[in-house]
């Protein structure tokens, strides 16, 4: 572990100072997705303004706000542009240098994402979990904050974010063959928010979201949240976290084989 951060620790570096740089796009793209969220916050509280019960498919008010926020907030942190990066790079004909380098191409754009992660955490994740435990003293009148919980909540961040990371990186393989991931792109961004339960609970659909919570979409944004909040008892835990592990473990070993399959197909434009 020692001598595989000693190697990759310059694209670490790289991936703090490239996100320092580029500070004003950093800041728009978090306010663009701070906005969006606060959309989805309006929304559902006009549902449940609007709506007689006190309680919607085991979700009360104060649930949903914190739900709609951590969402936000896992979301935020899991993201990741590998399928971006790796389609530019087959585009421009950059790839073939990196292809030749001593490294491993999967580390390099995970250490990389990793420099700018560490301004993300002090920045984003930081004030908005402080900002929701204050809602949740205020609402509930005692602090909520589950230390164990939380622990585990971080835990299975890490494990969303490496699914997320080999999942698009795959995607971004497919410019192997489509050659540009522009418009696709924008299609795979819906999907994925909609079959992780990052636009409506997957609580709210009922079999259909019983059997989205295997596909490994829910481990992205819906696992993480709902130990946060405290849905799942141990079990439920035990057994999510153990499908991340077992998403991430497919995802990463699928990353290689398609790999070595593209690269019997690169052709470099420009370089």
């Amino acid at each position: 572990m020692k001598r595989l951060f000693r190697i990759y620790k310059p694209f670490t570096r790289a991936g703090l100072l490239e996100m320092v740089a580029y500070r004003v796009n950093f800041m728009f793209f978090l306010l663009g997705e701070i906005m969006r969220c606060f959309v989805m916050f309006f929304v559902w509280k006009a549902v449940f303004d609007s709506s007689a019960e006190s309680s919607i498919f085991g979700f009360t008010y104060d649930n949903m706000v914190v739900y709609i926020f951590i969402t936000f907030l896992s979301g935020y942190i899991t993201y990741s542009d590998g399928s971006y990066a790796v389609g530019k790079e087959i585009l421009d004909g950059s790839i073939a240098m990196r292809m030749i380098k001593p490294v491993d191409f999967d580390m390099c754009f995970l250490f990389q994402e990793l420099g700018g992660k560490i301004l993300q955490l002090l920045i984003v994740f930081l004030p908005i979990t402080v900002g929701v435990e204050a809602f949740r003293w205020i609402s509930n009148g005692a602090f909520m904050l589950n230390v164990p919980m939380l622990l585990l909540f971080v835990l299975s961040l890490l494990l969303a974010y490496g699914i997320n990371f080999f999942f698009n990186v795959i995607y971004g393989f497919l410019a192997f063959y489509l050659k540009n991931l522009w418009g696709t792109g924008i299609i795979k961004e819906v999907i994925v928010n909609f079959l992780s339960g990052a636009t409506v609970p997957l609580a709210f659909m009922g079999a259909f979201g019983q059997v989205l919570g295997y596909l490994p979409f829910a481990s992205l944004s819906y696992t993480p949240v709902m130990i946060y909040m405290g849905m799942y008892d141990v079990p439920q835990i035990v057994f999510y976290m153990s499908l991340q592990l077992l998403w991430l473990v497919i995802f990463a070993v699928a990353s290689k084989l398609i790999l070595r399959s593209a690269m019997k197909r690169l052709v470099v434009h420009g370089g």
